[in-house]
């Protein structure tokens, strides 16, 4: 499939893993006209609190929070209300947090929210996992977990770009993917382990591509973001 550009840029997803709220704020604003979505993780979240998230919508961006739920099914179904009430379109949670955390996660979304289930954290690889005692691969327990979070009515998804393709295989269209860990082409992988170029995630089927560094760290991150839209189109 060909991209336009316009295209491209509504499914970027550009994370706000920055040390300040002035920090975020200045790319928010240097990054307008606005990418898709703005993600903000732990490392802003637990320094600015909903606050940021407000700050980032009142100045017309669209937000992603990150934070990766897990706990007992009452406190992240709680949780997930209060996400509600700061009229964020994205959630993430730990699929590994089991049915009955994700399901009550699920009643206590509203129609507007994704929730995601993440799969694997593209950081990992087959040796964390079995120092952990998952005996599984990481593309066998990325579908494992990716079935047990669409059973419990999950409609999207985390994992690598290189999980894309069997995912779209087994769930067809229906299930929105998001894809951590791209890096454009010649770009750092820093921590990441599983990656794949903008373009290459794209036509793999990721519905949106979360990039931070190689925008947020760039001299100028609108013409670093504009490159990366370039490259996919």
């Amino acid at each position: 499939m060909t991209w336009q550009a316009n295209q491209v840029q509504e499914r970027v997803i550009v994370a706000l893993d920055v040390p300040s709220s002035v920090a975020a704020l200045d790319l928010v604003r240097r990054l307008s006209p606005h990418p898709g979505l703005f993600k903000i993780g732990l490392q802003l979240y637990t320094l600015a609190g909903p606050d940021i998230v407000r700050a980032v919508r009142d100045r017309g961006g669209r937000v992603f929070l990150d934070l990766k739920l897990h706990d007992i099914p009452n406190t992240v179904g709680r949780a997930v209300e209060s996400a509600n009430s700061l009229g964020v379109e994205m959630l993430t949670l730990h699929l590994s947090g089991g049915r009955a955390m994700i399901e009550a996660a699920v009643r206590a979304a509203t129609p507007e929210l994704l929730l995601l289930g993440v799969t694997i954290l593209t950081s990992v690889d087959d040796a964390t996992l079995h120092e952990i005692g998952v005996g599984s691969s990481v593309a066998d327990q990325v579908l494992k977990l990716a079935n047990l979070g669409v059973e419990s009515g999950i409609r999207g998804l985390v994992a690598s770009a290189k999980e894309v393709l069997p995912l779209r295989a087994a769930f067809g269209n229906g299930i929105r993917i998001v894809t951590p860990g791209i890096r454009p082409i010649g770009a750092e992988p820093n921590d990441q382990r599983r990656t794949l170029s903008p373009a290459d995630a794209l036509k793999a089927g990721a519905d949106f591509l979360v990039i931070g560094r190689p925008i947020t760290d760039a001299d100028d991150p609108r013409v670093a973001l504009e490159q990366i839209i370039a490259d996919a189109v």
